[in-house]
Protein backbone atom coordinates (compact mmCIF):
# COMPACT_ATOMS: atom_id res chain seq x y z
CA UNK A 1 0.00 0.00 0.00
CA UNK A 2 2.30 2.92 -1.32
CA UNK A 3 1.44 6.11 0.95
CA UNK A 4 -0.49 4.19 3.45
CA UNK A 5 -1.26 6.63 6.26
CA UNK A 6 -1.61 5.78 9.82
CA UNK A 7 -4.61 7.71 11.37
CA UNK A 8 -3.41 9.35 15.04
CA UNK A 9 -6.05 9.02 17.40
CA UNK A 10 -6.50 11.32 20.54
CA UNK A 11 -8.29 11.25 23.78
CA UNK A 12 -7.98 13.11 26.49
CA UNK A 13 -4.91 12.19 27.75
CA UNK A 14 -3.37 10.30 25.28
CA UNK A 15 -2.54 10.26 21.32
CA UNK A 16 -2.59 6.84 18.94
CA UNK A 17 0.31 7.07 16.41
CA UNK A 18 1.51 4.22 14.49
CA UNK A 19 4.79 1.92 15.95
CA UNK A 20 7.98 4.14 14.58
CA UNK A 21 11.73 3.02 15.42
CA UNK A 22 12.46 5.18 18.02
CA UNK A 23 9.26 3.18 20.10
CA UNK A 24 10.66 -0.11 20.18
CA UNK A 25 13.22 -0.19 22.95
CA UNK A 26 9.99 -0.57 24.76
CA UNK A 27 8.69 -2.46 22.77
CA UNK A 28 11.28 -4.82 23.18
CA UNK A 29 11.90 -4.38 27.21
CA UNK A 30 8.11 -5.39 27.73
CA UNK A 31 7.99 -8.42 25.49
CA UNK A 32 11.46 -9.61 26.99
CA UNK A 33 9.95 -9.27 30.62
CA UNK A 34 7.58 -11.47 32.43
CA UNK A 35 4.31 -9.44 31.42
CA UNK A 36 4.43 -10.69 28.15
CA UNK A 37 3.87 -14.52 29.29
CA UNK A 38 0.23 -14.12 28.20
CA UNK A 39 0.93 -12.71 24.55
CA UNK A 40 3.46 -15.32 23.73
CA UNK A 41 6.67 -14.05 25.85
CA UNK A 42 9.31 -13.70 27.14
CA UNK A 43 10.59 -13.35 23.88
CA UNK A 44 14.58 -12.88 22.89
CA UNK A 45 16.00 -9.68 20.82
CA UNK A 46 15.16 -11.34 16.83
CA UNK A 47 11.71 -12.43 17.91
CA UNK A 48 11.11 -9.18 19.48
CA UNK A 49 12.15 -7.55 16.51
CA UNK A 50 10.55 -9.79 14.27
CA UNK A 51 6.80 -8.73 15.93
CA UNK A 52 7.78 -5.52 15.93
CA UNK A 53 8.27 -5.28 12.30
CA UNK A 54 5.32 -7.73 12.12
CA UNK A 55 3.31 -4.66 13.79
CA UNK A 56 4.65 -1.98 11.09
CA UNK A 57 3.48 -4.25 8.26
CA UNK A 58 0.69 -5.20 9.17
CA UNK A 59 -1.04 -1.71 8.56
CA UNK A 60 0.35 -1.81 5.40
CA UNK A 61 -1.29 -5.68 4.78
CA UNK A 62 -4.30 -5.21 6.52
CA UNK A 63 -5.56 -1.22 6.51
CA UNK A 64 -5.35 -1.65 10.55
CA UNK A 65 -3.26 -2.34 13.50
CA UNK A 66 -1.73 -1.21 16.99
CA UNK A 67 -0.67 2.07 17.87
CA UNK A 68 1.55 3.21 19.93
CA UNK A 69 -0.07 5.04 23.14
CA UNK A 70 1.55 7.96 23.84
CA UNK A 71 0.75 10.39 27.03
CA UNK A 72 -0.01 13.80 25.73
CA UNK A 73 1.58 15.91 28.31
CA UNK A 74 4.54 13.86 28.39
CA UNK A 75 7.15 12.28 25.30
CA UNK A 76 6.73 9.07 26.48
CA UNK A 77 5.07 5.77 25.50
CA UNK A 78 3.02 3.69 28.03
CA UNK A 79 1.73 0.57 25.58
CA UNK A 80 -0.29 -0.63 22.42
CA UNK A 81 -3.34 -0.90 21.58
CA UNK A 82 -5.58 -1.29 18.40
CA UNK A 83 -6.39 -4.17 15.87
CA UNK A 84 -4.38 -7.79 15.20
CA UNK A 85 -5.30 -10.09 12.46
CA UNK A 86 -2.23 -12.38 11.02
CA UNK A 87 -3.13 -14.99 8.41
CA UNK A 88 -5.52 -18.23 9.38
CA UNK A 89 -6.87 -15.96 12.21
CA UNK A 90 -10.48 -16.03 11.57
CA UNK A 91 -11.96 -12.81 13.08
CA UNK A 92 -10.21 -9.25 14.32
CA UNK A 93 -8.84 -9.14 17.43
CA UNK A 94 -8.86 -6.01 19.63
CA UNK A 95 -5.57 -6.19 21.30
CA UNK A 96 -3.49 -4.30 24.41
CA UNK A 97 -0.42 -4.30 26.39
CA UNK A 98 0.52 -1.83 28.85
CA UNK A 99 4.17 -1.79 29.87
CA UNK A 100 4.46 -3.12 33.47
CA UNK A 101 5.89 0.38 35.00
CA UNK A 102 2.50 1.73 33.42
CA UNK A 103 0.17 -0.20 34.58
CA UNK A 104 -3.01 0.38 36.77
CA UNK A 105 -3.49 4.23 35.02
CA UNK A 106 -6.65 3.39 32.87
CA UNK A 107 -4.58 3.71 29.72
CA UNK A 108 -5.51 0.27 28.31
CA UNK A 109 -9.17 1.57 28.67
CA UNK A 110 -8.70 4.90 27.39
CA UNK A 111 -7.10 3.61 24.13
CA UNK A 112 -8.72 0.67 23.49
CA UNK A 113 -11.93 2.08 24.01
CA UNK A 114 -10.70 4.77 21.70
CA UNK A 115 -9.42 2.14 19.00
CA UNK A 116 -12.92 0.43 18.99
CA UNK A 117 -15.01 3.45 18.03
CA UNK A 118 -12.68 4.29 15.25
CA UNK A 119 -12.97 0.65 13.75
CA UNK A 120 -16.55 0.94 14.40
CA UNK A 121 -17.00 4.30 12.68
CA UNK A 122 -14.58 4.66 10.01
CA UNK A 123 -13.67 1.58 9.00
CA UNK A 124 -17.17 -0.41 9.39
CA UNK A 125 -16.58 -2.81 11.71
CA UNK A 126 -19.57 -4.69 12.95
CA UNK A 127 -18.16 -6.27 16.17
CA UNK A 128 -14.31 -7.86 16.68
CA UNK A 129 -13.44 -10.21 19.47
CA UNK A 130 -10.37 -10.17 21.80
CA UNK A 131 -8.28 -13.95 22.27
CA UNK A 132 -7.27 -13.75 26.09
CA UNK A 133 -5.09 -16.32 28.14
CA UNK A 134 -8.28 -17.20 31.00
CA UNK A 135 -5.00 -17.17 33.51
CA UNK A 136 -4.64 -13.28 32.20
CA UNK A 137 -7.10 -12.02 34.82
CA UNK A 138 -6.54 -8.10 34.45
CA UNK A 139 -7.55 -8.59 30.70
CA UNK A 140 -10.26 -10.48 31.01
CA UNK A 141 -11.41 -7.84 33.23
CA UNK A 142 -10.21 -5.19 31.16
CA UNK A 143 -12.17 -7.03 28.26
CA UNK A 144 -15.50 -7.26 30.51
CA UNK A 145 -15.68 -3.58 30.79
CA UNK A 146 -15.67 -3.17 27.92
CA UNK A 147 -18.69 -4.62 27.17
CA UNK A 148 -17.18 -8.03 26.09
CA UNK A 149 -18.54 -11.26 26.68
CA UNK A 150 -16.94 -14.86 26.78
CA UNK A 151 -18.16 -16.62 23.13
CA UNK A 152 -17.94 -20.42 23.82
CA UNK A 153 -19.25 -21.30 20.46
CA UNK A 154 -16.29 -19.00 18.73
CA UNK A 155 -12.88 -20.44 16.69
CA UNK A 156 -10.17 -19.58 18.85
CA UNK A 157 -6.48 -19.11 17.98
CA UNK A 158 -2.83 -20.59 18.65
CA UNK A 159 -2.98 -24.07 20.49
CA UNK A 160 -7.17 -23.86 21.22
CA UNK A 161 -6.62 -22.59 24.58
CA UNK A 162 -7.68 -18.86 24.23
CA UNK A 163 -10.93 -17.50 25.43
CA UNK A 164 -12.79 -16.06 23.21
CA UNK A 165 -14.22 -12.84 24.39
CA UNK A 166 -16.71 -10.86 22.07
CA UNK A 167 -17.36 -7.12 22.18
CA UNK A 168 -19.94 -5.17 22.01
CA UNK A 169 -21.85 -4.05 17.85
CA UNK A 170 -21.50 -0.50 17.65
CA UNK A 171 -25.35 -0.40 17.45
CA UNK A 172 -25.16 -1.61 21.82
CA UNK A 173 -23.11 -0.07 22.47
CA UNK A 174 -24.67 3.38 21.18
CA UNK A 175 -25.77 5.66 24.72
CA UNK A 176 -25.30 2.36 26.64
CA UNK A 177 -25.03 1.81 29.92
CA UNK A 178 -21.07 0.43 28.70
CA UNK A 179 -20.59 3.74 27.19
CA UNK A 180 -21.29 5.49 30.81
CA UNK A 181 -19.34 3.22 32.66
CA UNK A 182 -16.02 3.41 30.33
CA UNK A 183 -16.52 7.56 30.39
CA UNK A 184 -17.02 7.49 34.21
CA UNK A 185 -13.87 5.20 34.85
CA UNK A 186 -11.76 7.36 32.02
CA UNK A 187 -13.01 10.40 34.88
CA UNK A 188 -11.95 9.14 37.68
CA UNK A 189 -8.50 8.56 36.36
CA UNK A 190 -8.27 12.00 35.03
CA UNK A 191 -9.83 13.42 38.34
CA UNK A 192 -10.11 10.32 41.11
CA UNK A 193 -13.22 10.92 43.52
CA UNK A 194 -11.79 7.96 45.35
CA UNK A 195 -9.19 5.59 45.51
CA UNK A 196 -9.95 1.89 43.71
CA UNK A 197 -9.11 -1.29 46.03
CA UNK A 198 -7.06 -4.50 45.26
CA UNK A 199 -4.36 -4.87 42.84
CA UNK A 200 -3.87 -2.62 39.87
CA UNK A 201 -6.02 -3.11 36.76
CA UNK A 202 -5.25 -2.01 32.99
Amino acid sequence: MTGFSIPVLETRRLQLRGPEPGDYPNFKATFASYRSRFMGGPLNPYESWMLYAAEIGHWHIRGFGMWMIHLKDAEETVGMAGGWQPAGWPEREIAWIIWPEKAGKGYALEATDAARRHFYSSLGWDDAVSYLDPFDLSSVKLAERLGAKKDKEAPTVGNGDAAVYRHPSAAHLENSQIEDGIALEIENHINPIFKPRGGLID
